[in-house]
């Protein structure tokens, strides 16, 4: 497989649930599970996916380059522009990096991390190295019904208590040869909803693969990423957590006879990215159901019929090879 860019314009659609746990807290309402006031419509954030797919990439590939990832937890990201530079002929002067430094460095970080070429980044946080818009782009997921948000109250059966006399682990365990045994327990909290079906939308633009060299390899990464995400992001507070296959992607493939038109048009795209996300793809409660408590009360129905010309609509991961 070649590394140049992709050259069709691409929608997605995945689904996703969560029973027992909190998909994405809320650090406004003391990290209580999103939702749109509203309506009690559950909410995760783009920021949210996009780092459950850097995390698998960074399982998946080892954080090696051309597939590092920028944006990692707990680091400097000027460290990583710095290298840019020093990779790239050196650092800023003091009066700043000029544009042909900038564009060089911003392409080194191009080449070699997975999430620039993917999701962009603004990297003049310091040794500038640019603004790059990414090709991916992905929107609020969103439940398909109401969610109910709800504070839990948990017993720990034992105690976090700082002496601050204590010189060891001796005088510790004198504290607690004195304490009643109800003194060693504390309460706790979890927030939670019982279950909830989102919906994922994501966009992806052939122009801005061009600028990125964002290519096929890496859309397959990425689309990997998406089906695996919540398979390695197991924790108590998520509870269980899982994308539903199919991912359902519309490709931009176009109608015209003359090969330079159809390639101009894949890139520009034949439809509305809402034929995708209204039309094709329904997804609704089976009858009778008020309350869903798993994925197997909803049904999904695929509107084939519905595809626009100069469009596919794939199912993955069965799909893949028609990327």
């Amino acid at each position: 497989m070649t590394n140049e860019s992709i050259s069709n314009r691409y929608e997605f659609l995945f689904l996703f649930d969560c029973e027992n746990g909190n998909p994405n807290g809320d650090p406004d309402s003391g990290n209580a599970p999103r939702v749109d006031p509203e309506t009690m419509l559950g909410l995760v954030s783009d920021v949210a996916i996009k780092r459950r797919i850097r995390n698998y990439v960074q399982l998946a590939v080892g954080n090696e380059t051309p597939n590092a990832i920028f944006i990692e937890h707990a680091t400097n990201l000027n460290t990583k522009i710095c290298k840019a530079h020093e990779a790239t002929g050196g650092m800023p002067d003091e009066k700043g990096a000029g544009k042909a430094k900038v564009a060089a460095a911003g392409e080194w970080m191009c080449a070699n991390f997975y999430d620039v070429r993917a999701f962009g980044a603004v990297m003049s946080t310091g040794p500038n190295a640019g603004q790059i818009r990414g090709p991916v782009q992905i929107a609020f997921a969103r439940s398909y019904d109401r969610v109910l948000p709800l504070d839990i109250t948990v017993t720990r059966m034992a105690a976090t208590e700082e002496i601050r006399t204590a010189k060891g682990s001796a005088d510790y365990l004198l504290w607690e040869a004195a304490q009643p045994e109800d003194e060693l327990r504390t309460m706790g909290r979890k927030s939670l909803i019982p279950y909830g079906l989102f919906g994922g939308k994501g966009f992806i633009s052939a122009h801005l693969a061009r600028q990125t060299g964002f290519s096929k390899a890496d859309l397959r990464l990425l689309f990997e990423a998406i089906l695996c995400m919540y398979e390695h992001d197991r924790s108590s507070s998520k509870g269980i957590m899982s994308v539903r296959p199919p991912v359902f992607v519309l490709k931009h493939v176009g109608t015209d006879k003359d090969p330079v038109q159809a390639k101009r048009q894949a890139m520009l795209g034949c439809c509305s990215a809402q034929i995708l996300f209204e039309q094709l793809v329904k997804v609704a409660k089976k009858h009778g159901v008020e309350a869903p408590r798993g994925f197997q009360d909803y049904q999904v129905e695929v509107q084939r019929d519905l595809v626009p010309d100069g469009t596919e609509l794939l199912e993955l991961p069965g799909d893949f090879g028609r990327l």
